[in-house]
This record gives structure tokens, sequence and C-alpha cells, in this order.
């Protein structure tokens, strides 16, 4: 029996969704601030377990009774040059001995244990899974909209938003060039330089909304209600940010890392491949200049590979070797409670409407 799909407009009071962020940013806490605020917050199942994953939802529940989201990592082929890998773990066998730790192994699985995920979400049922790197298969989507769970698929070009509305999702979430974290291309291209390409949100809002008939929710570097305002403008629906709230009491992002968003020392962002093999924005730091060009497209296993590195780097206080993933507004964070940014920001939407409402009136007149 199928169960009637709420829309995005009655999934949330104010059209603001907080970003899934993997690594331990997006906790509970951080989701459950949001939800409770009017927006959406969103968990990252991303590099969890299952059991994780699925305890993290119980917690979330225990902090509010509204909507809420669990971001989903879609499985990767087995493509990367073992070769290339081994290459860059003895480039980087420098990094462990002065930061005094292993270098991880790259062997693991890449699945994010997909279908294990999916199986709890299919069981327990939750109001919004979104999916990264991939669009799933119809089916699988088709299951969730019997459940009553909305989805989303994050994309970067029209032809990947053309292939999550073919696939049966419910919304798109466009992901500009200026977006902070990992780009969720549905394929990394090995021969593709992980610093250049990529479209500019409201070129990539504006094109979508042309080509495809799916709600838009718009995602990449933006920070403030003003830019909300544009892309509502341009066709959106609502405005996904993940930097902002990066910085958030709630969030679990290290305090390094928090503290670097606004550091004059990182005064911009690039993306690299250097920490995940996987193109990923981030604030410019020693580790990114000295490996970014030479890391290989082999998502996950640099991930793994690197992942003692930034942990030991982290420990030791140094944020030169640690992923400071960052959208291009990074300078415009603001160190507030999760809550209280959610309605500052609707505040600014709603000061910005206004005044185009005035303006269009005054044309009229």
């Amino acid at each position: 029996m199928s169960t009637a799909l709420p829309t995005l407009s009655e999934l949330t009071e104010h059209p603001v969704i907080q970003a899934p962020m993997a690594g331990g940013v997006s906790r509970p806490e951080l989701a459950a601030a949001v939800s409770e605020a009017g927006g959406l917050g969103f968990l990252a199942a991303g590099y969890k377990t299952p059991d994780a994953m699925y305890e993290e939802i119980r917690q979330l529940r225990r902090l509010t009774r509204r909507a809420f989201g669990v971001n989903l990592f879609m499985p990767q082929s087995r493509t990367a040059d073992p070769a290339a890998v081994a290459v860059y773990r003895e480039q980087l066998a420098g990094e462990a001995t002065w930061y005094e730790t292993e270098l991880g192994d790259t062997e693991g699985g890449s699945d994010d244990a997909y279908d294990g995920k999916l199986a709890i979400l299919y069981e327990d049922p939750v109001p919004v899974v979104s999916f990264h790197f991939g669009c799933p298969a119809r089916g699988v989507l088709e299951r969730f909209a019997k459940l009553g769970t909305y989805t989303m698929v994050t994309a970067t070009t029209v032809a990947e938003a053309q292939t999550a509305q073919w696939a049966g999702a419910q919304a798109v979430c466009l992901q500009g060039i200026e977006a902070g974290g990992h780009q969720g291309t549905h394929r990394d291209d090995p021969q593709a330089d992980a610093s250049v390409g990529g479209v500019g949100l409201l070129s990539l809002v504006t094109q979508v909304k042309e080509s495809v008939q799916l709600p838009i929710v718009a995602a990449g570097g933006l920070m403030r209600g003003g830019q909300i305002a544009a892309v509502l403008a341009a066709g959106a629906s609502a405005a996904q940010l993940g930097t902002a709230f990066l910085v958030t009491a709630e969030s679990g992002a290290n305090p390094l890392h928090k503290q670097a968003m606004t550091n004059p020392l990182f005064t911009r962002t690039e993306l690299t491949r250097a920490f995940s093999g996987r193109p990923a924005r981030g604030l410019v730091n020693r580790f990114m200049r000295e490996h970014g060009p030479y890391a290989p497209a082999a998502y996950p296993q640099i991930h793994y590979l690197t992942a003692g590195l930034r942990k030991a780097a982290a420990k030791a206080g140094d944020p030169q070797a640690m992923a400071l993933w960052a959208g291009q507004g990074h300078r415009l964070a603001r160190e507030l409670p999760a809550a209280q940014l959610v309605e500052v920001l609707a505040a600014e939407l709603s000061v910005v409407r206004e005044g185009m409402s005035s303006r269009g009136g005054e044309g009229h007149a």
C-alpha cells in the first residue's frame, strides 16, 4: 500500500536545508536544531556502518519530531589504477613519518555498505533520503515512494538531473561548482583535471529548470538569505547550505576546521583529489598544494589511505594536513547556534523578497 508523499514545502517551514556533511559534521544535534527551527536537517550516512547510521537516526528522533533527511553515498565502481595508488602511497610516506602514523589500507569495500543502509531505511522509513555520487535504480526510488519517503538525487549537470527524473526521484539537488566538499558527479572522469570544470549554481539551476520538471534544491556557496532569494528567483524550490552550518555550535566539525573558515591564513578554496581521490572543494593548505597535483582518481581508496594522516594532523593541532572542506563563500561564515542561523537566513530572505515585491509594485505604478 502506497503512502502519500509530502511536497518539499510541506517538509520544511523555511526553504533552508542543512547539507549532509560526512565525517561527523552533520550529527544528530545539528540536524535536530535545524529541523526544530523550521529548516530541514540532514544526517550524513557516508563512511558510517549501517548500525552507526541507525543509532544516529534513533538519537535524532529523540531530539525532534519534525521532518529530517538521511544522505547515502552510491556504490563506486573500482576503476582505480593500483599502480597509481601505490605511487601516491610512496609519495605520502614522509607525511606518515612526520605525523607518526600509518597510511591506511586501500583494499576496503567501495560500496559504503549501501545495501545494508537501504535495508534499514526500508524497514524503518525516514521522511527524506538523498543520494550522492550517482543515481539509484528506479526500483529503489519506487520502493521509497511506496513507503512515503521523499527522495532527492544530487546532480551537477543537466544530464545527471535528467537521469534523476527518469529514475523516479522526487527532487534533484543541483550542486554548483562553488560547493564545498565532494562534487556529487555521477561518474568521476579519471582523465579530468580536478581543479577545473563544473557549472556555476545560477547557470545550472536555470538550465535544469528548462529541461527537467522536478523540484530543484540549489546548493553551492550559499551563505546569506539574499543568495537564497536569488536561487529561488531562478527556479529553485529550496536552498541547501553546508559551509554556513559547519561553524555552528551543534556541528561536529573539528574546532580547527571551524576556525579555518574565517582565518585570514586561508584565503581561497580549490577542488582537489589530494585527500580522497575524488574532486572536493576545500581551503587551500600545505597538503593540498604539495600533493594535489599528483593525487590519482581513486575514490574511496585515497580517502582510506589518508584517513590516519588527517586524524593525526588534527590531533597535532595542524590544519595544514587536514581536509578543510569549504565552499567559496566560507569567509561569510557566522558563528551562530544552528537554530538562530536558520532564523537569520529566513529573515534575510524575507527582507529581500519584500524589497523585490515593493520594487515590482513601483514598476507598475
